[in-house]
Parts: C-alpha cells; sequence; structure tokens
C-alpha cells in the first residue's frame, strides 16, 4: 500500500565528516596549535564515526613544524585508505608551508580567490646576541663533548661550517616536502613553472593554474555539487578542558598570541 506523501520517511542525505585544521603546526605551543597528538583522535572519529561518505577538511594555517606536518598528513593518508574515504581540501586564508603539506594528503584542494597557498620551503629564523653578554659583564660558560653540539649558538659569532650544516638539514627536508607534494598532486603539478619548490607563494587562480589546487570554491558549494542538495555535514573538534575554557591563563594566552601572529604576518595576513 502506497503510503502518502506526508507520511513517507525521507531517506537522510549523504554525511560528509568536516575537520577543521587551523592554527600554527608545532609538537608544543600555546594559543591555537596543530599536532598530531591533538588532531589524531579528531580525525580518526571522522573518518570512523557512521562511515561518512566523505571528509572534508578545512585549512587554515601558515605552516610550522616538518615533522608534525608529516604525521598529520600521514595520518590523514592511512585512515582515507583504510575506510576507503574520499577527502577534500578547502583552504581559508592560508595554507602555506606546513599547512600546504596538509591540504596535499586531500585527493582535491578548493581555494579562494584570496587564499595563499604553496611556500613549498624550508625556513629557520633566530638572533645573534654576540657581544651582548660581555657589554652586560656577564661570562657565559658552555662545555661540550662534541665539536658540533653548540651548534648555531646565538651568543657567539656565526661558523661557515654552522650554515653549512644547517643548509644540509634543511635541503633534506625540503627534498622530503617536494616528494611529498609531487607524490600527491602527480601530473596535475604544473613542472614548468620555475616557482613551484622555491618557496614562493599562490594566491587564488595562480595556485590552480600552477596545479598546487584543483579549483577556486567553498566547500558548502563544492560538496553540494558532489553529493547532492541534501548532504549533511558533521563538525568534528577538540574538546578544551573545562578549566582552561574557564580561566585560561592571561600570559600563556597573551604569549601564545604573539607566537602566532608571528606565523601569520609573514603571508600579510
Amino acid at each position: 500500500m502506497d503510503l502518502p506523501a506526508f507520511l513517507r520517511r525521507k531517506k537522510p542525505g549523504p554525511r560528509v565528516a568536516v575537520v577543521r585544521l587551523q592554527g600554527v603546526i608545532a609538537a608544543q605551543g600555546r594559543g591555537a596549535t596543530l599536532n598530531s597528538a591533538g588532531i589524531g583522535p579528531i580525525l580518526a572519529r571522522a573518518f570512523k564515526a557512521k562511515k561518512p561518505a566523505a571528509v572534508a577538511l578545512i585549512v587554515n594555517s601558515p605552516g610550522g613544524s616538518p615533522v608534525q606536518s608529516a604525521l598529520i598528513g600521514r595520518h590523514i593518508r592511512r585512515l582515507a585508505e583504510e575506510t576507503k574515504t574520499p577527502v577534500h581540501a578547502f583552504v581559508e586564508d592560508v595554507a602555506a608551508s606546513g599547512g600546504y603539506w596538509l591540504a596535499a594528503a586531500a585527493d582535491d584542494i578548493h581555494v579562494d580567490d584570496s587564499s595563499v597557498t604553496g611556500s613549498i620551503g624550508v625556513i629557520s629564523a633566530g638572533f645573534g646576541f654576540t657581544g651582548a653578554l660581555e657589554k652586560l659583564g656577564v661570562e657565559r660558560r658552555v662545555h661540550t663533548a662534541g665539536k658540533d653540539k653548540s651548534l648555531l649558538d646565538p651568543f657567539r659569532p656565526e661558523r661557515d661550517e654552522d650554515i653549512d650544516r644547517l643548509k644540509q638539514i634543511q635541503s633534506r627536508v625540503h627534498d622530503a616536502f617536494i616528494a611529498h607534494v609531487k607524490a600527491r598532486r602527480g601530473e596535475r603539478l604544473d613542472l614548468t613553472n620555475e616557482d613551484l619548490f622555491t618557496g614562493a607563494v599562490f594566491v587564488g587562480m595562480e595556485a590552480v593554474e600552477a596545479g598546487l589546487a584543483d579549483g577556486v570554491g567553498h566547500a558548502t558549494d563544492v560538496l553540494k555539487a558532489k553529493y547532492g542538495e541534501d548532504v549533511r555535514f558533521v563538525a568534528y573538534a577538540p574538546r578544551r578542558p573545562f578549566l582552561r575554557r574557564l580561566a585560561p591563563g592571561i600570559l600563556d594566552a597573551a604569549l601564545g598570541a604573539v607566537e602566532e601572529r608571528t606565523h601569520w604576518a609573514r603571508y600579510g595576513l
């Protein structure tokens, strides 16, 4: 017997799990920090809870630790392969350096017209305080076993051998980054673009033309086009401890804001 239309139960639309990857990538830090230990359980729930049709990554990160970037990226791929779930990345303000590493873990990447992406390179920055202690009348005493143990000591003049060693380290990390991007993006990359792996950034459509992204579009519009107008979005996010929500440390929050600001400022944000 056919039921009246108002009594028919409409079949729910497909579920898409949404995970926000926002903040500086670091093993430890203050403020909005992304790391494998923190985001890992959230990713596991997103991929495995009620078998979603897809997982959407909302990426907004200026980068940070290459190791944490690799750990998170590999965790995304492992879960995607285990559950056979497609992954889509959507870039908001920026997915640069380690942030792009995370976006590249997805099967496709969409950006806004003004999104900043790329920055496929490695950077190390610091300060030199040569002579500062002497002016203050302070004697510094450092004793090491191994001539390279005090590498790039900020309280002594730079040594050529220290700089050479640092560049070797950076080169190896850079090679790993390039290999990851090539493995994930494949033939979509425009390898004739001389700026692709120089650390240069690409804005909006520039990223699409370089093969770093697949199109310009926002999550809701793109996912509805892929999975239908009745697609359901289920957000997964970390749970902040009750006491931290109630009374976060003022000094800790202030220091975290300064640290985070320096990362975002590199991209004019």
